[in-house]
């Protein structure tokens, strides 16, 4: 039987975006694509993504993160999660070890992230820089200019979307910039047509997005591997970057999701941030029969 049976996780969302927090520090076990998928599968622990907390590896650093989708993928970075993990590292009972000034490094499949509180429920997240070369992203076919990449929905004289910028921020992402209110748009009809689009090796989240002022962008994102969602952290960060690449905005801005807003920041030194609130809904353990059938 897995040592998941009975454990404890957190139930949480940042912005809308539903996570499950589980610790597994002191242990060995590393969660498969199939345990995952069994955890999203139960009402109780459903998620956009699951957090799984692991001892660190590096010197200087609190934890290390492995973050998974709602099919058992992997993804390797989560800004929502991260600040829902966050809290849970300084605030949960069970799950807070010692720290100095509310601060945390975090090591994950895509490099360091650091996290620090602003206030009670809201956490900046530094993001990192953004992977703007064509095979960093990476993409199939070795465009120069990433700013807008050679990519359309619809037919070829009138595309429903066209021309997307192309960013990782750990995990590739496609923002089509609109002019009208991206709820108009079928993204649960077009996200998974492009999601595995072969021009993406790696699959990509598929965002649509909206400059509603030089500091005020509406965005909508299908979420690779999750699918729609309420909210998306490093889609919010692709989407600042690459309307400041094409001089849409500045460097900042509030980005606003079906499930609440984000303030994003590019900053001089290529570091993005992220700030926003963390929710506590509840707390649960794994049933054993979740996990039935799986291999051990």
């Amino acid at each position: 039987m897995t040592p998941l049976a009975n454990h404890r996780f957190l139930k949480m969302h940042g912005a809308g975006n539903a996570i499950v927090v589980l610790d597994l520090r002191g242990s060995r076990h590393i969660v498969s694509g199939p345990e995952a998928s069994a955890i999203a599968g139960d009402p109780r622990s459903v998620f956009d993504q699951l957090m799984v907390i692991h001892d660190a590896k590096s010197p200087g650093t609190d934890a290390f993160l492995r973050i998974y989708n709602t099919d058992g993928s992997r993804s390797g970075a989560c800004g929502n999660g991260t600040r829902c993990v966050a809290f849970a590292m300084l605030d949960d009972p069970a799950m807070a070890r010692p720290v100095e000034c509310g601060s945390l490094t975090l090591e994950t499949e895509a490099g360091l992230v650091g996290v620090r509180r602003i206030a009670d429920r809201s956490f900046t997240v530094d993001m990192g820089k953004p992977r703007l070369k064509w095979d960093e992203i990476p993409l199939r076919d070795p465009f120069p200019d990433t700013r807008r990449i050679e990519l359309q929905i619809g037919p070829i004289d009138d595309p429903i979307l066209h021309s997307p910028g192309a960013v990782s921020m750990g995990n590739p992402h496609a923002i089509f910039f609109v002019d009208r209110d991206p709820d108009d748009y079928d993204l649960g009809r077009i996200g998974p047509m492009l999601e595995g689009h072969p021009i993406f090796p790696e699959r990509a989240n598929i965002s649509i997005a909206q400059v509603v002022a030089r500091d005020i962008i509406k965005l909508r994102v299908w979420e690779r591997g999750a699918g729609l969602t309420l909210a998306c952290g490093t889609a919010a960060c692709a989407t600042v970057v690459a309307a400041s690449r094409l001089r849409m905005i500045g460097r900042q801005a509030t980005v606003g999701l079906p499930g609440g807003q984000l303030a994003i920041e590019w900053r001089a030194d290529d570091h993005v941030l992220m700030t926003g609130p963390v929710f506590l809904e509840g707390e649960g353990t794994f049933a054993p029969e979740l996990f039935s059938g799986l291999a051990p």
